[in-house]
């Protein structure tokens, strides 16, 4: 039976002082720095949504109007496509809304694996499997593979950098995009460790912040020439290229890849990661990458879904057309209004610098009902604050004004244009 003595009480008897720790202190640094987050809940994953105040433990109350949505990276727009739903809802009453188990025990289902062979297809690899989400990907394989020396580009996701310490690797950190560093990173590891190390070259790309895409030809060239072995994160391109694949597959790099990784939950609109590459790399991940082995296996209306939008994604290129007109006209807009626009992809950062600067901006597109979030550091370096601006296929072309309209008024209220 639970006592209703206090916390103070039951740490008086004990005689011992306080070992706990201090979330609402936290929390008020966070505050103080300027750095606390809130949870905005959005009534649809849409172009185009209501989005409530943080209700805390609350239901969400939608009284607004519906804002334009250039904050996500449902890029294709098909987390909404009736496709896509009647997928999951049929894959939900043939196998069930849940694996049930660990894929190594009773929830590897014939969803699994018939989304796994599209994938290997897709990105022209012999085997591949999925995970319950992208972070699970990086953090199981990259720890799994047990690298003695990791060589990572400086701007790489938080999922590949926590995999690295999961692995306990010796990490190497060379200047973004740039494989002379690479190069002569790995030169100076050469003359230093042993010979028999195993190395692992990890890079995104398309970097999620910037916008801009690894030079991964010649990564490779630098990657074969030690000896090493490469892995790409595909997170924001997988989808958006010919066939569905990516970057690797756009620049026909795919027999250069040792390990091609992704996620279903950005253009093709579902949830979880992939990772594709050689069958015994597969069947050494599935035995050894413990966020495989000790997670229950995706939700199998998840593999649903990501299947029917792969699918669509590789056949059909309205979806990609759309997008990258919408980019086109979005990028063109914002560097006529005068802002500074990085990147060469879908993600348009609009680059402020000072970060109480770009805060301002992003309350200022609130006011007129356009959503595109303020990144600020320690998420991107001192003095490159920023608007990412994410465009999809899904907006229409006098949303895609409306946005526009909204950071030309910011942007004159605010003085930075």
């Amino acid at each position: 039976m639970a006592s209703d003595a206090s916390l103070d009480d039951r740490t008086e008897r004990r005689g011992t002082g306080d070992r706990g720790f201090d979330p609402a202190g936290r929390l008020a640094e966070r505050e103080r720095r300027g750095l606390r987050r809130e949870l905005t809940p959005v009534a649809a994953v849409s172009a185009r949504s209501p989005i409530a105040d943080d209700p805390g433990g609350d239901a969400p109350v939608f009284d607004g109007p519906g804002q334009l949505i250039f904050a996500a990276n449902d890029y294709l727009g098909l987390a909404g496509d009736e496709r896509v739903q009647q997928a999951a809802a049929e894959t939900a009453r043939e196998i069930g809304t849940g694996a049930g188990a660990s894929r190594l025990v009773t929830g590897d289902t014939p969803a699994h694996r018939a989304l796994e062979r599209d994938l290997a297809r897709t990105k022209n690899a012999e085997r591949a499997l999925v995970f319950s989400s992208g972070y699970a990907t990086n953090v199981g394989v990259i720890a799994a593979l047990g690298p003695d020396v990791v060589f990572s580009d400086e701007l790489n996701h938080a999922s590949i950098v926590d995999g690295c310490r999961q692995a306990g690797a010796e990490t190497v950190v060379y200047d973004h995009c740039d494989p002379a560093d690479l190069r002569a990173k790995m030169d100076e590891r050469a003359a230093s460790g042993g010979p028999d190390e195993s190395w692992l070259v990890l890079t995104d790309s398309v970097f999620s912040m910037d916008g801009d895409v690894a030079p991964l030809e010649s990564i490779c060239d630098v990657v074969e020439d030690f000896g090493a072995w490469l892995m790409v994160d595909e997170a924001h391109a997988t989808g958006l290229y010919g066939d569905g694949g990516g970057i690797v597959q756009r620049e026909s790099l795919s027999d250069r890849v040792h390990v091609q990784m992704g996620t279903l939950s950005k253009a093709l609109g579902s949830q979880g990661g992939y990772v594709a590459g050689s069958e015994a790399l597969i069947e050494h991940l599935l035995n050894a990458a413990r966020s495989f082995v000790f997670s229950t296996g995706l939700a199998p209306p998840a593999a649903g879904a990501a299947r029917e939008a792969l699918r669509i994604a590789r056949e059909d290129d309205a979806h990609r057309e759309r997008l990258w007109e919408n980019v086109a006209r979005l990028r063109d807009g914002l560097e006529d209004a005068g802002y500074e626009v990085w990147g060469e992809t879908q993600i348009l950062p609009v680059v402020v610098g000072d970060r109480d600067d770009a805060m301002a901006l992003d309350d200022r597109l609130r006011d007129s009902d356009i959503v595109a979030p303020g990144i600020r550091p320690p998420t991107v370096p001192e003095g490159t604050s920023r608007i990412r601006v994410a465009p999809m296929a899904t907006h229409t072309e006098s949303e895609i004004d409306r946005c526009l309209a909204a950071f030309r008024e910011a942007g004159r209220e605010l003085e930075l244009v």
